[in-house]
């Protein structure tokens, strides 16, 4: 299903701030050549995820899922001036590329690349977030959460993508272990009394969710 309104995506795009040399040719060559291109932040997704980082200010970001490094880069922009990004990827391809980039736009002193499963590195980071991004598999996204509020700030923000899932959670009948996993994630964080939380129609959906 088509959530998004292609015109309307091109008027945003044509009206959000341009990406520098570098991101346009990450974004071109991921999706030129990648064959899951489909998981690249898109242009305006990842200038919104710079100025929410801009405005935070965070000492500690948390990335699940880097891919090829696109939005970390993007986040990492907002760090304080001794900030640490850490981000985990389970493929070891995409990890190296994602390190390429990371070298690419000189970021290698504020971001931590960790390669392995989530669900395992997560417990071993002792530090308190200030904002957590959630891009992974998404049949994780629920123990994602679970393991990384307990360690977010009051007042931290975690962003969760895809949570429109191509539309498939907008069925009246919910197929797809990864639209059901979605959909039961997006159920959590509702009835959550210690979050509040706001769902946005970027992309394929952004879930913005604030630890009182």
């Amino acid at each position: 299903m088509e959530i998004i309104n292609v015109l309307a995506q091109y008027y945003a795009d044509k009206f959000s701030s341009n990406e520098n040399d570098l991101m346009k040719d990450i974004n071109e060559f991921t999706n030129k050549n990648h064959p899951h291109a489909n998981m690249l932040s898109s242009f305006v997704q990842g200038k919104f995820l710079e100025m929410i980082s801009c405005l935070l200010q965070p000492k500690r970001i948390l990335e699940i899922g880097t891919f090829v490094g696109y939005s970390a880069i993007y986040l990492s922009n907002g760090l304080q001036k001794d900030g640490k990004l850490h981000t985990i990827e389970l493929r070891e391809e995409d990890a190296k590329t994602a390190k390429e980039n990371f070298e690419r736009a000189n970021a290698t002193d504020k971001i931590v690349l960790h390669l392995g499963n989530a669900l395992e590195i997560i417990p071993t980071l002792d530090e308190v977030w200030d904002l957590v991004f959630i891009d992974a598999d998404k049949v994780g996204y629920v123990d994602y959460y679970k393991l990384v509020l307990p360690k977010l700030k009051p007042g931290g923000l975690i962003i969760a993508d895809n949570v429109l899932f191509h539309g498939e959670v907008l069925e009246e009948k919910i197929k797809g272990k990864n639209a059901i996993a979605i959909n039961a994630f997006n159920e959590l964080v509702k009835n959550d009394p210690s979050v509040e939380k706001v769902m946005l129609t970027v992309r394929d959906g952004l879930f913005l969710i604030r630890k009182k």
